[in-house]
């Protein structure tokens, strides 16, 4: 069974997983970072794909991309620095990144490179679920890889309940249209979102995504879905760590459980 299958096979609840992008702060960094992050309990771990146009991302995110293509990180040299990571990792990894390097790799290359890492499934957030569905479902059906499809306040529920039907792993829950960044809390409107895709009954598992930095966000994602995924504020936390990833997850987990 795929690694993600495995993790919400149990209906668990609070998960914590984690996004940082490769290559930043350090090129080197990205598997230290990975085994940090296991040995503190983190659930499931989102590997960044640095690119030059990150359009869902804020500026933390930007930055860290920026940085990290300056440092020399590539979609190639991400795969050659996790070619062992499975001799000591077990909990599920995805990478997450915009179409156009993974296109320039070659998507089934892509795919096959990924199953020889351990790569348990992909989040691409500028992949139309159209495009998923006649260009892309087939070929990552083939490698047991979770193409991990994204939902916003706006996404109407027939297309959620389209998503659900065909896709596997589980939904990313975007707390918001906007683009990434730490929030102190989540408004009314918000709530009630997370409320109603909780009530329609999916197959899928949720989490939830984009502002979650605190412990107020943090019990709110996880009060209607199976946890929350942290990026921004794990990514401003290992800049300001020098790259020490155990000093950046011990400074965010205080900052959840309160």
């Amino acid at each position: 069974m795929n690694r993600i299958n495995q993790l919400f096979s149990s209906n668990p609840r609070n998960l914590l997983s984690i996004y940082f992008c490769a290559g930043c702060p350090t090129l080197e960094g990205t598997a230290n970072v990975i085994r940090a992050l296991e040995r503190h309990g983190v659930n499931m771990i989102e590997i960044g794909i640095p690119f030059s146009d990150p359009m869902a991302d804020g500026v933390v995110i930007q930055d860290a991309a920026t940085r990290a293509l300056r440092n020399g990180m590539s979609l190639r040299l991400l795969f050659q620095q996790l070619q062992n990571i499975r001799q000591e990792v077990s909990i599920p990894l995805i990478l997450m990144g915009y179409l156009n390097p993974i296109m320039q790799f070659g998507f089934e290359a892509f795919c096959q490179e990924c199953v020889a890492c351990g790569i348990d499934g992909v989040i691409i957030p500028d992949l139309p679920f159209r495009d998923y569905e006649s260009n892309y479902k087939a070929i990552a059906n083939r490698y047991d890889l979770r193409v991990i499809m994204l939902i916003t306040p706006e996404t109407s529920l027939e297309r959620v309940r389209e998503i659900d039907a065909h896709t596997d792993g589980f939904i990313y829950m975007v707390s918001s249209a906007a683009t990434t960044g730490a929030q102190k809390d989540f408004d009314a409107q918000k709530q009630a979102y997370f409320q109603r895709i909780e009530s329609l009954g999916l197959r899928n598992p949720r989490m939830v995504g984009f502002g979650i930095s605190n412990k107020q966000t943090f019990d709110a994602a996880c009060a209607h879905a199976s946890g929350a995924i942290i990026g921004s504020r794990f990514v401003t936390l290992l800049n300001e760590a020098q790259g020490d990833a155990n000093q950046a997850i011990e400074r965010l987990k205080e900052a959840i459980n309160g």
